[in-house]
C-alpha cells in the first residue's frame, strides 16, 4: 500500500511538473514572437538618407518596416497617424520651426482710378528643417480704390476732327473790336485705338480708327484750355475715351503712349476740338 502510494504521489508530481513546464515554454514562445515581431516593425527615419525627416506633406518622405508596410516621417504624418516609431526621437528632438521677418510696406494700387489691389510681402528668415513648423503665408493682398490726381482728368472725352478741316479756323462772325486770341504752339499725342464703336464705319476718316492702330491727334491754339492743353488728352498707360464730333454715335477709347511738342501730325490724322 505504501508503495502505491509514493508511486501516485510521484505521478502526480511529474504531472504537475510537466505542467509548469508547458506554462513556462508557452510564456517564452509568445515572448520571442514579439520580440521577433517587434524586430520586424523597426524601422524608421533615422534609416533614411538624408534628409531624414521632411516639412508639410510629402508622400516620398517614407520608409518600410520589416513588415513590409510603409510608414512617413513628414509633418504630415502627425495627422494621419502613420509615423515611423522612431519619428519623435529623430524628427522631433531636432526639428527648427520656421522662422519670418516683418511684413513690408503696401505696393501701390494697382489701378490708379477705381477698384484694384495692392499687397506686401515678408522674407523667410530661418526655413524650416527636420520635420519642424512649415512657414506661414508670405505674402498678403487686399482691395484697394485708387484715386489718383490724374482720375478727374482722366474721365475726360476727347471730341475729334479730321484733319482736313482748317487749321487755325478763324470765326467769320468775330467782331473787329473782339480780342484775337494768343495764338500758341501746338502739340501732338499719339494714342493707341483700343475700341471703336460700329458707326464709325460709316465715315472715311472715323473707319480708320481701328483696335489697335496708332492715332496722331494734334492739339491746336484753338482747341487750346486755360491750362494751354487740349481736354481729353489723357495719360500714358490709361485708357481714356474718345468722340467723333461729326460722326453720331462714333466713339471709343484709346491709350496714351508719348506726345511731342511743337509738332505737327502727318496727313490723315485727327485734331482735338
Amino acid at each position: 500500500m505504501c508503495a502505491r502510494g509514493w508511486i501516485s504521489s510521484a505521478r502526480a508530481g511529474f504531472v504537475l511538473l510537466c505542467g509548469y513546464f508547458s506554462i513556462l515554454c508557452g510564456v517564452t514562445v509568445m515572448m520571442m514572437v514579439m520580440m521577433m515581431m517587434v524586430h520586424q516593425a523597426a524601422a524608421g527615419c533615422r534609416d533614411r538618407e538624408s534628409p531624414n525627416c521632411c516639412t508639410g506633406r510629402n508622400n516620398d518622405c517614407f520608409e518600410h518596416t520589416g513588415r513590409k508596410t510603409t510608414c512617413y516621417c513628414d509633418t504630415y504624418c502627425q495627422r494621419t497617424g502613420d509615423c515611423c516609431e522612431d519619428y519623435q526621437s529623430v524628427c522631433q528632438i531636432s526639428a527648427i520651426d520656421c522662422v519670418v521677418g516683418s511684413w513690408g510696406l503696401w505696393s501701390s494700387c494697382t489701378s490708379p482710378c477705381g477698384v484694384g489691389s495692392t499687397e506686401r510681402s515678408r522674407q523667410v528668415s530661418v526655413p524650416p528643417r527636420n520635420g519642424g513648423t512649415p512657414c506661414p503665408d508670405l505674402k498678403q493682398r487686399r482691395g484697394c480704390f485708387g484715386n489718383n490726381e490724374i482720375c478727374s482728368t482722366a474721365k475726360e472725352v476727347a471730341k475729334i476732327l479730321p484733319d482736313s478741316f482748317q487749321r487755325n479756323f478763324k470765326d467769320p462772325w468775330r467782331r473787329p473790336h473782339m480780342l484775337i486770341k494768343e495764338a500758341k504752339a501746338s502739340y501732338c499725342v499719339y494714342l493707341r485705338v483700343k475700341q471703336a464703336s460700329a458707326p464709325c464705319k460709316l465715315q472715311l476718316w472715323t473707319a480708320q480708327l481701328v483696335r489697335e492702330r496708332l492715332v496722331c491727334a494734334e492739339c491746336q491754339s484753338d482747341a487750346m484750355s486755360k491750362s494751354d492743353r487740349c481736354g481729353g488728352g489723357g495719360f500714358e498707360g490709361t485708357r481714356t475715351f474718345w468722340a467723333a464730333a461729326s460722326v453720331i454715335g462714333c466713339h471709343g477709347s484709346w491709350v496714351r503712349e508719348s506726345s511731342s511738342e511743337g509738332c505737327r501730325c502727318p496727313p490723315y490724322s485727327v485734331l482735338f476740338v
